[in-house]
């Protein structure tokens, strides 16, 4: 068989895979959101922090909550990694420094999973299992229940209320992360996944050499990394090392876990505002931009230009050869699409052009289909600008899903798109202004420059993901880091959340002849356009001064 038929069918099967998911899946987040019912221990969980399970918050009520819990959480993990060494199972690594320490917690816990260290000589089985995988379920959980919360902004009228966060938090990760994390993580265990508590071991190779293998706890881990959208590998190489991702069934099912929830909430989204054709324009939009990434990534690296890389057929520098170069193009769309961040390649190591691709992936925001919970929210917020925009064409004013969308919700979903490209180019900006910062870059001219804008472009975003090239072990890059990946994930949370509030207070307007029809192939292409041109946009002069120099040039 052929790489080329080999790549398609792959991709194919994984179409096939998410569009029967979508439907199950997505009814099935609809029904623990909405549900009544507490099953036994989400009881026993609300008496244990003392919360009314049956009692809704305010907008204001429900973003306290998740702030105090995402302090509480950062402050947790980076106390475990600066006491590691008098933990169970610390294999006798010394405790992790304080940048990176606040960098890992910061990264954790706002579901980016940026990795300034070499996991398997960093961290011991303890702080893996119960510090950085627990957060791995809590911040996923996490981004579905602010998303459930705007949801709930749109589906209820002329209430101050968004639901429980504490509720929310609890069901996610029981009713769905947590089993499914565990049934998978027998599948990965037969696929060939490592799955021990052993600490490296002196093995003979086959040429008589000696050669230390770190095994641990890495099936159980490697399901939530990529089911929440997390990232962070238990191995420095990640996902292409051999004890985490084995083959092309695993690699296979990693990008499903990857995907299937964050295409599944646009029906949640549907069936809760009590119309699921908007669920389907969602949807749409979102495999748009995945199908074209994908296959543009698989092109550019393909048909690269140059006299080595065309006798090599493809660019292969930086893949492994067990997943070739549509399983490694197909990885990467689908990796910084989502805020996932996981990484079965180099992206370094892409062709100019292919390594741009990864950069505006994360730069329209991870929308198509984004990370947990946060792919949608955005893309929600997106679809709110572009019905405003339609409602300036018309001279009226605009509505969607029966709520007026007035000043008010405008600088909400404005302040929402402006947060993160801010976040992204005052960081670049103030990193290349410095030489001593910016010779953290390996590479000089616009390559060099792309390592730096991916950095903070990854952090922002809340992505993990990073260009190899860039050396950010120093306490200005993990602190700046790590404050770039705490304001990229919390302030648009504020405004999201506001936008939610405001949304449920209103009395519904019913839909008048010029009412814009949301879920029409119009609407899509209309929120597809102001995707590229409002958020793509917005980067186009630093895309120019990296992968678009570095390319043409």
């Amino acid at each position: 068989m052929s790489p080329t038929l080999a790549g398609l069918l792959q991709a194919l099967a994984l179409v096939a895979a998410l569009g029967l998911s979508h439907r199950p899946v997505g009814d099935y987040l609809a029904h623990v959101l909405t549900s009544r019912t507490h099953l036994p221990g989400e009881r026993g969980v609300y008496r244990l922090i003392g919360v009314n399970g049956d009692q809704d918050q305010s907008w204001t009520a429900y973003l306290r909550s998740v702030l105090a819990f995402s302090a509480v959480s950062v402050l947790f993990l980076y106390a475990f990694q600066r006491l590691q060494n008098h933990l169970w199972l610390s294999l006798g690594l010394p405790p992790v420094g304080p940048a990176t320490a606040f960098n890992t917690a910061a990264s954790f816990v706002t579901n980016t999973n940026w990795q300034s260290y070499s996991g398997e000589s960093t961290m011991g089985h303890l702080v893996q299992m119960a510090g950085l995988a627990v957060q791995n379920f809590l911040s996923a959980a996490v981004g579905i229940a602010v998303v459930a919360a705007l949801i709930r902004g749109f589906a209820r009228d002329r209430t101050d209320r968004v639901g429980n966060f504490w509720v929310d938090l609890t069901r996610i990760t029981l009713r769905l992360l947590l089993p499914v994390s565990v049934v998978f993580a027998v599948v990965f265990v037969a696929g060939g996944v490592v799955e021990n508590l052993h600490a490296a071991q002196q093995i003979t190779t086959l040429t008589g050499d000696t050669q230390s293998v770190p095994g641990g706890p890495v099936a159980s881990q490697e399901v939530i990394k990529e089911l929440g959208t997390n990232g962070g590998g238990f191995y420095n190489a990640n996902s292409a090392h051999p004890f985490e991702n084995p083959g092309p069934l695993t690699n296979w099912l990693q990008l499903y876990l990857m995907l299937v929830i964050a295409f599944s909430l646009p029906r949640t989204f549907g069936t809760m505002v009590g119309d699921r054709r908007q669920g389907h324009a969602i949807v749409t939009v979102m495999a748009l931009f995945w199908i074209a990434s994908a296959a543009l990534m698989t092109v550019f690296e393909w048909r690269h230009h140059g006299t080595a890389l065309q006798a090599a057929g493809a660019a292969m520098e930086g893949k492994e050869v067990r997943f070739g170069i549509a399983g490694s193009t197909l990885f990467a769309a689908s990796t910084t699409l989502t805020s996932t961040g996981a990484l079965n390649s180099a992206h370094d190591s892409y062709s100019p052009f292919g390594g741009g691709l990864t950069l505006l992936d994360m730069m329209l925001g991870e929308i198509a289909p984004g990370g947990t919970g946060s792919g949608l929210y955005g893309m929600l917020v997106l679809a709110v600008v572009t019905v405003f925009v339609a409602g300036l064409m018309v001279g009226r004013t605009p509505e969607y899903l029966g709520k007026k969308l007035g000043g008010r919700e405008m600088k909400f979903a404005s302040l929402y798109l402006l947060t993160t490209p801010a976040v992204v180019l005052i960081g670049t900006g103030t990193a290349m202004t410095f030489e001593g910062v910016r010779s953290a870059a390996l590479n000089s001219g616009p390559h060099g420059f792309s390592e730096v804008l991916y950095a903070f472009t990854s952090a922002a975003n809340n992505n993990g993901s990073a260009f190899a090239g860039l050396t950010a072990t120093s306490t200005w890059w993990n602190t700046a880091l790590g404050l770039a990946m705490l304001f990229g994930r919390l302030l648009p949370m504020v405004f999201v959340l506001a936008l939610a509030g405001s949304l449920a207070r209103q009395q519904p307007v019913p839909a008048t002849a010029g009412t814009l029809p949301t879920h029409r192939p119009l609407f899509v292409g209309m929120l597809s356009g102001v995707v590229l041109i409002v958020v793509g946009l917005t980067y186009f002069p630093a895309l120019a001064l990296g992968p678009l120099a570095e390319g043409l040039r």
